[in-house]
């Protein structure tokens, strides 16, 4: 690994507008030429050989906004603009001062020369017992990278010297040894800011690091669990895990929460007591298997053909790759009752992973909704699966009032519209479930092919998209037809045309199937 940085020219191009800023600064009364950094994650990516576009500017000397509003009186001047390039600085965002919430000096984002920067003061923090939220102040340079949480991210690269410096004496060490290791003393850095841990795992999980024993005993730290479960914003706790997830190894990140004994501080609702701690002993067989899943295409994979099929029809794209790694965090909580108080005027109660999701990580509308599906929706899946193998009764599929073959079209089209447009994402939902029911691998090959034949039968009849067939004639028409106001009987009687539909794929004629409702007319209760 180098200890040297090369920039691209426009990294060159940056650094010499900034210094050239910087002296035109310490040319305005009352300001002092402000010494400038590089810091934190882009020197790291940079000596791993790794492009980024996103730049933390340490400024020594005062405000990221002040350093950025004079940087653009600077090149107010049409000809310094011309230097660098027209549209060379875009519109500053400012982050106001906010004692409340202890961003007590400003910072600054922009863009420059096409490159995401951030301009921030160098800083001390000192902790409040009660609170995560630090004291800022002005820094020096060490002062800065001891605050940091980790010492690989604690580089900085001097734009006046081209060199890079390692404060902390250990980053540039732990980077070739591939260890995460906190500046300070472990305990006080994770006491002082318990979401230190979750931040630490992150850059594991993210560089393939191991994170250093001592690091790894005080997150174990029983005080430091309670302060991290009770004190730490869940909107920040449910951005980390997110960052973890859409990162490049979930499942290290995963493990290293299941190993250190997180799971009960994380996954939880912190609103909510339990009396007992979450039983995780066999939550390593969903995300293990989930990681077999992804690596299905991957010559040397146990079992390719059944878990290509489930890859290739359950997880399409990155977005439902990160929905499938949620939904495996929360896999414990599948079978467990729910205890909590919903929100007052909630129509019916949460499954309990997504109460989880919803007050422990603040997870956004549209996966809430994925895991709400999957969590209350899995069981009917398993029993659909096991009907295909084991001959289980279609009753426990879908309710419907006439009996069925639970393996036929219409048995499985009607319960993927029941289901909805989620049933993929609930279907390997239910899958890592009952896989974390197994005791050996001869047991979850078994359950892969399960899975993979029941869904190549569901492919076979075309029903992948089920639920988003629409009937072929309408309420309208309905009530045109049956001389009858519009009721709940509209529901059931589409509910009969769409059962005919899944019965005679291709068939569209209006008459035949008005002529399916009147046959089966009694079945809607009414004269």
């Amino acid at each position: 690994m180098t200890r040297k940085i090369t920039l691209t020219d426009h990294e060159e191009t940056l650094r010499q507008l900034l210094l050239d800023v910087s002296n035109y600064i310490g040319t305005q009364d009352g300001c002092i030429r402000p010494q400038l950094r590089f810091t934190g994650g882009w020197v790291r990516d940079k000596l791993l050989g790794v492009e980024s576009k996103d730049i933390d500017i340490g400024i020594d000397s005062m405000t990221g906004f002040k350093f950025g509003t004079l940087m653009k009186q600077y090149l107010d001047d049409p000809a310094r603009r011309t230097q660098y390039g027209e549209d060379v600085v875009g519109r500053l965002a400012q982050i106001v001062a906010n004692p409340e919430k202890s961003k007590h000096l400003e910072t600054v984002t922009t863009k420059v020369l096409g490159l995401d920067i951030d301009l921030v003061n160098l800083r001390k923090e000192t902790y409040d017992e009660d609170s995560r939220n630090p004291t800022m102040e002005f820094g020096t340079p060490e002062e800065d990278a001891l605050r940091r949480d980790s010492t690989v991210n604690a580089l900085f690269y001097n734009l006046e010297t081209s060199e890079v410096e390692d404060l902390t004496k250990q980053g540039l060490e732990d980077l070739e040894l591939k260890i995460i290791r906190t500046p300070l003393s472990p305990y006080q850095t994770f006491k002082d800011d318990p979401l230190r841990i979750l931040r630490c795992i992150r850059f594991a999980s993210k560089l393939g690091y191991n994170i250093e024993p001592e690091a790894e005993k005080s997150m174990r730290n029983k005080s430091i669990k309670v302060t991290l479960r009770a004190k730490i914003s869940r909107e920040r706790v449910g951005i980390e895990i997110e960052k973890m997830l859409k990162g490049p190894r979930p499942r290290y990140a995963l493990s290293l929460i299941d190993r250190l004994g997180l799971y009960d501080t994380v996954f939880t609702d912190p609103g909510q007591e339990r009396s007992s701690v979450m039983d995780t002993t066999h939550w390593a067989q969903a995300y293990n298997e989930l990681y077999t899943i992804e690596r299905a295409e991957i010559s040397g994979c146990p079992y390719p053909g059944a878990l290509q099929t489930i890859k290739n029809l359950l997880i399409l794209n990155d977005h439902e790759t990160y929905l499938s790694w949620l939904l495996c965090a929360l896999t414990p909580w599948a079978k467990i009752g729910d205890p909590a108080k919903q929100k007052k005027g909630a129509k019916k109660n949460l499954p309990m992973a997504a109460v989880i999701a919803r007050e422990g990580l603040k997870t956004e509308n549209k996966a809430l909704n994925v895991i709400k599906d999957a969590a209350t929706h899995y069981t009917e899946i398993t029993a659909s699966k096991d009907a295909l193998f084991f001959g289980e009764p279609s009753s426990v599929i879908v309710p419907m009032k006439r009996k069925q073959e639970a393996l036929s079209r219409e048995a499985l089209g009607m319960a993927i519209r029941k289901w909805g447009g989620n049933w993929r994402s609930a279907t390997l939902f239910a899958m890592l479930v009952e896989i974390m029911g197994t005791e050996d691998s001869v047991g979850c090959q078994e359950i892969e092919e399960q899975y993979a034949g029941w869904l190549m039968h569901i492919k076979s009849l075309d029903l992948m998209n089920a639920y988003t067939f629409k009937p072929v004639v309408d309420g309208v028409q309905l009530m045109q037809a049956f001389d009858r106001p519009s009721g709940k009987w509209i529901v059931g009687a589409l509910n009969i045309v769409m059962e005919w539909q899944l019965r005679n794929p291709g068939k569209t004629a209006i008459e035949e199937a008005i002529g399916e409702v009147k046959v089966r007319w009694k079945e809607l209760g009414l004269d």
